[in-house]
């Protein structure tokens, strides 16, 4: 019984709602619809612009100055796009990819060569200027995490 008295009472609650407007009621206002969404946008050209300085490293086809673009891809660096996604990779909320090896950190005393690299610029948003070396294994691991937007000079 207390189903029957529910559908009786849904059934009336319909009819009157869509019941046809009294005479000189007003229309009820249709809302507008909602602007579609803003598809995502890529990072303004040159947002992600660095400058890598090598020198040092023995080989002159490798020593020198280069520009590395990412978003979009360009710049005068050799491997633009492998580098681009490997810094994509590295990038992680929170965390920087060109940090410098922290003072207290226990490195081992092995000596990679005497290779140096220097990037600035800006990368996601923010202003870069790091240095790199080969002097120890924690210095030569922090190169190494960066191949291919620092060159491998291991060879």
């Amino acid at each position: 019984m207390p189903f029957r008295r529910l559908t009786v009472s849904a059934l009336a609650a319909t009819a009157v709602l869509t019941a046809a407007p009294a005479a000189g009621a007003l229309p009820l206002p249709v809302p507008a619809p909602l602007p579609a969404p803003a598809p995502p946008s890529a990072p303004p050209a040159g947002s992600d612009r660095l400058t890598v300085t090598i020198g040092g490293s023995g080989n002159r086809a490798v020593d020198g100055t280069y520009t590395l673009d990412c978003h979009p891809r360009g710049g005068t660096h050799r491997s633009a796009p492998a580098a681009c996604d490997r810094l994509d990779e590295v990038t992680r909320y929170g965390r920087d990819p060109f940090a410098p090896v922290p003072a207290d950190a226990n490195c081992l005393m092995i000596y990679g060569g005497p290779a140096t690299a220097r990037l600035t610029g800006t990368w996601a948003g923010r202003p870069v200027d790091a240095r790199f070396s080969r002097s120890n294994g924690c210095e030569i691991s922090r190169w190494d995490n960066l191949l291919p937007v620092l060159p491998d000079v291991t060879g």
